[in-house]
């Protein structure tokens, strides 16, 4: 099952990373996203108002619902990969 999740996290990752570009009008490609970078930060740079645009993403495009009091959203939100590999674990639950 393990590999099964980091097959889906891996695949996950353009897709997710194209949504982000759009949803959040982001400079770069998503091909220029690093999936281990800091999505806030040093990384993306992005805020508290951009969580709420991914959080808003990934209920539309995966049926999950990402709360604001959820004690994981700063492992959810630590990177790409991170964010990619929360949709793959639960979006089949």
């Amino acid at each position: 099952m393990e590999n099964n999740i980091e097959t889906q996290t891996e695949a996950l990752i353009p897709e997710v990373a194209t949504h982000l570009v759009d949803a959040l009008n982001l400079d770069e490609t998503p091909d220029e996203i690093d999936p281990d970078a800091p999505l806030f930060g040093d990384g993306l740079g992005l805020d508290s108002i951009d969580v709420l645009e991914i959080a808003l993403v990934v209920s539309k495009r995966y049926g999950l619902n990402l709360r604001s009091d959820d004690e994981r959203n700063t492992q959810i939100f630590a990177s790409l990969r991170h964010l990619c590999r929360f949709i793959a674990e639960n979006r089949s639950k």
